[in-house]
């Protein structure tokens, strides 16, 4: 793959300060880069970095200027790394078909151009789309319906029914379809209640590493489109979360819960079960939310509580030690005065 600085230009919508035809070969980080190589800096700290990296050109912000290098300056670096790298990266192994120490049924429908690895185990009644992979020791359980261009990382499983749309990509050790954690108590023992329904992801939805996704007791857990999901992530049965959503590394989200569009969800965080959190919501770190969020919140702490109420209350904490010694001090003062004041009136 070679493209030219004007090419590239192009294709993240930038400015060009300095020479437009240099071509390049590739993506690299600043302390990492050739000569024919492209790189980029989020902001004026790698100024720097900028002036001693090799790379032939650099993707900065738009203010930026810098008139030893060529420059694209765009609104967004991230954003144009990110397209600039699918470009690069964009070329799509050739198809192994099914590999013969797989274990496929027979009663499956398979799409064009397969790559079905070594170890991995389909059951009856699934259906696969075009150009999908499924690494070595995947599991797709009966009935399991899994659209085009998906990548399943090794060791995933797929269980019954579960439905899963184009263009998703699945890391390694997740489990779809698990059952949802659903007991009856009758003041003795737990029972367990059948857990019937199923998950549900749609297009373009990216599930880090070890997640659990549970099926629903009843109907459907439902990621929509274009939800992104870190590693060691827990989604609960019946939840739904709304699209193009991100929860970070370690979030934990309990059954029914509803999750607006273009929220974020950031590590740790954990939400009690039915509650319903509103579109754009951001929850801050290691928040524990108890109650519904309305759209367009941020939210912070444990009990969860408005972000700017958080930063006054964490505030305080570092001066609680002070303040109980200062309220100790007025309250032996005090009773020193109610002590003349008895005196006095006797």
């Amino acid at each position: 793959m070679e493209l030219s600085v004007r090419e590239i230009a192009r294709l993240v919508d930038g400015e060009i300060v300095g020479r437009d035809d240099i071509v390049v070969k590739g993506l690299a980080a600043l302390d990492r880069a050739g000569d024919d190589e492209i790189s980029f800096a989020v902001s004026e700290k790698y100024r720097t970095q900028i002036q001693r990296t090799r790379a032939c050109a650099v993707i900065v912000p738009a203010d930026m200027e810098e008139p030893t290098k060529t420059l694209i300056r765009v609104e967004n670096p991230y954003l144009a790394m990110a397209k600039v790298s699918t470009v690069f990266n964009a070329a799509p192994a050739a198809a192994i078909g099914v590999s013969p120490r797989a274990c496929v049924s027979e009663r499956v429908s398979l799409g064009k151009d397969i790559s079905i690895h070594p170890g991995v185990f389909v059951d009856d009644h699934v259906v696969l789309g075009d150009r999908v992979t499924l690494y070595p020791g995947v599991v797709v359980g009966p009935g399991v319906t899994i659209g085009d261009d998906v990548v399943v990382h090794p060791n995933v499983s797929i269980l019954k029914g579960c439905k899963i749309g184009n263009r998703v990509i699945i890391h390694a050790g997740s489990v779809i379809g698990s059952d949802g954690f659903g007991f009856a108590f009758d003041g003795d023992r737990y029972h367990k209640i059948p857990q019937t329904g199923i998950v549900r992801i749609d297009d373009d939805v990216e599930v880090g590493a070890c997640n659990t996704i549970d099926r629903a007791t009843f109907g459907e857990t439902w990621i929509q489109r274009g939800v992104k999901t870190d590693n060691l992530v827990h989604i609960a049965h019946n939840v739904v979360v709304g699209e193009n959503s991100v929860l970070v590394a370690q979030v934990g989200v309990s059954g029914s819960v509803t999750i607006g569009r273009n929220c974020v969800l950031a590590g740790q965080a954990g939400i009690a079960q039915h509650l319903t959190i509103g579109d754009r919501v951001t929850v801050g770190p290691q928040a524990g939310i108890a109650k519904s969020i309305p759209d367009g919140e941020i939210i912070s702490g444990s009990p969860g509580m408005p972000h700017r109420l958080w930063l006054k209350t964490s505030g305080l904490l570092t001066k609680l030690p002070e303040m109980k010694k200062r309220i100790k001090d007025l309250e032996k003062r005090i009773m020193a005065l109610e002590a003349v004041l008895e005196r006095k009136e006797k």
